[in-house]
């Protein structure tokens, strides 16, 4: 027999067949109660006080509610409640599979829901990563991750590299027409599993060799299901409005909405593009093109370091580059492109050409791997190497670079767009792995603290709607992202005037401060922020899902 103190007050006088309650609210038992909290809706509404009560994963009921017909109840006197914050770019789930410990660094910003996938995805893949791995298709990665269990939900994009890979490689030219149908029947196997859509990363090789008819071919696959194309745009610098309007076109040829994945103007020279960019989506969106984007709160950027190298320098994949990178005459070739090219993204010269301005971590060179967090020509000096040659040594050994490119006026007016939603560009952080980049701990409570609370520079009410609603409806998950009766009760609950963010990049591993409770479908994973034992998240699958399809 299940133990009364167990019960709730409802259960137990129904239990004994006596009523206990007057009224209707006799029927209705709770999991949770989240009291007396400001509660922001996510629909940019003004906040409002009340009290949320959850069961069986759902928002069961907004209003005024008995403590004693829940559960549990969490005093939110004070704090703000609000839907599950929704990070637009989580690249990969694949880390939940790894370590169950996975995710700290997103839970304690708030994130309930990660979008992964960015021209690479966890699947599908070719026979010797599944052999390695343990899955091929993208419904047996799912079914891995629901099995595993996780602390949040997964959407997941299929990526325009991964298919390219497995069917073409490296290399430098166009799928004839065969090929160009197998990367299609990949992508239409993963829209099939519950992917949301297809997702490119065009500044990187080998995606950069792909033509605007080749990603349009696979965004139409996408398409036909309901999914979306997302897009880490060819160029964020000299030729970010092409990119733009490639973006759209691509979207236009498919049939598909457009995601514009962490919209940004590299290059001082290109900071004054930022307004005719958004124009531009304006404009799409004006005409009825269904045209987004999201932003981190940075003005450094991240990527791997040889990603600063012309792609040409990558055409035979990475064993190429690395026999490259030993020939002092390329290097000397390199570092001229480097130098004086434009048309290409060339994020040295984004960073000002100057190295002073391209922060570094996660260096793979013991003797270096304190210098971590500063940059590279603090490090050169610190080491008595010439910066040039101290970052082709770097190269070969691997490193991220963070290279501030990016203006703190241009974040603000981006901000302020109501279809601009945020991300972290990291993704869940196993507890050994660290953040190479202060936006994998500290992103969200970054706009809360920095933007809202300090700058003003957009209220509480339109951050919040941007990180959920706004967010939700970007990645297909209509039924979160708000605060109403009968959707899922992803919810966080955090102290405004504590919130704050705290990595670094020195020190990029420093846990937010101020999100005290995290919700994830009606269970708490963050209680008191720490992390519980509880793996409530799944995978929230598309459109195109169909059970039992195609293995």
């Amino acid at each position: 027999m299940t133990s009364s103190s167990m019960l709730g007050p409802c259960a137990i006088a129904a239990a004994i067949g006596v009523c206990a309650f007057a009224g209707p609210a006799c029927a209705e038992d709770y999991d949770l109660l989240l009291r007396g909290g400001r509660v922001v809706d996510g629909a940019g509404a003004p906040w409002y006080r009340a009290d949320v009560a959850v069961r069986d994963g759902k928002i069961a009921k907004i209003g005024r509610i008995d403590p004693a017909q829940a559960r549990r109840t969490i005093d939110a006197t004070d704090l703000y409640v609000a839907p599950g914050f929704i990070d637009m770019m989580g690249q990969t789930a694949a880390p939940f599979l790894e370590d169950p410990q996975a995710g700290f660094n997103l839970l304690s910003q708030g994130i309930t829901t990660i979008n992964a996938g960015e021209g690479h995805s966890a699947a599908p893949l070719d026979d010797e990563d599944a052999k390695r791995l343990g899955w091929r298709t993208m419904r047996e990665y799912f079914d891995r991750l629901d099995k595993a269990g996780m602390p949040m939900n997964v959407v997941q994009t299929v990526g325009h590299t991964q298919v390219r890979r497995i069917v073409l490689g490296d290399v430098a030219r166009r799928p004839s027409s065969e090929e160009l149908q197998k990367m299609q029947a990949l992508v239409d196997e993963a829209m099939q599993a519950g992917a949301m859509g297809v997702s490119t990363a065009l500044i990187y090789p080998p995606a950069v060799y792909a033509t605007t008819d080749e990603i349009a071919a696979l965004a139409e696959v996408a398409g036909r299901h309901g999914g979306r194309y997302y897009t880490h745009m060819r160029n964020e610098g000299d030729k970010l409005l092409e990119a733009i309007d490639e973006a759209l076109e691509i979207g236009q040829k498919a049939g598909t909405p457009v995601h514009i994945f962490h919209l940004k103007t590299a290059g001082r020279a290109n900071w004054p593009k930022m307004s005719q960019a958004l124009a531009r989506i304006q404009a799409a969106r004006g005409a009825g093109q269904e045209v987004t984007a999201d932003i981190y709160p940075y003005v450094n950027n991240g990527l791997g370091i040889t990603a600063l190298l012309h792609p040409r320098h990558s055409e035979q994949g990475a064993a190429g580059l690395a026999k490259r990178l030993e020939d002092p005459a390329i290097r000397a070739q390199m570092r001229r492109e480097m130098e004086k090219e434009t048309g290409w993204e060339n994020w040295y010269r984004h960073a000002g050409a100057n190295w002073d301005n391209v922060v570094l971590s996660a260096i793979r060179v013991p003797a270096l791997a304190e210098h971590n967090g500063k940059s590279l020509a603090e490090i050169a000096k610190a080491a008595g190497q010439d910066p040039w040659e101290l970052f082709f040594e770097i190269c070969q050994a691997r490193a991220f670079a963070m290279p501030q490119t990016m203006s703190e006026a241009n974040k603000c007016l981006a901000m302020r767009q109501e279809f601009v939603s945020f991300c972290t560009d990291v993704g869940p952080l196993a507890p050994a792995r660290s953040a190479d980049h202060p936006r994998g701990y500290g992103a969200f409570p970054r706009i809360l603290s920095r933007y809202v609370r300090e700058l003003g520079v957009v209220s509480l009410e339109q951050a919040i709607s941007q990180m959920t609603a706004s967010a939700a409806n970007a990645v297909l998950v209509r039924d979160r992202g708000r605060i109403a009766e009968g959707l899922a009760a992803d919810l966080v609950v955090f102290d405004l005037a504590k919130v704050s963010d705290r990595a670094t990049f020195a020190q990029p591993n420093l846990p937010s401060e101020g999100i005290l409770y995290v919700v994830v479908n009606g269970q708490v994973v963050l209680d008191g922020g720490k992390m519980t034992t509880a793996r409530p998240g799944r995978v929230l699958r598309g459109p195109g899902y169909k059970s039992g399809g195609t293995p």
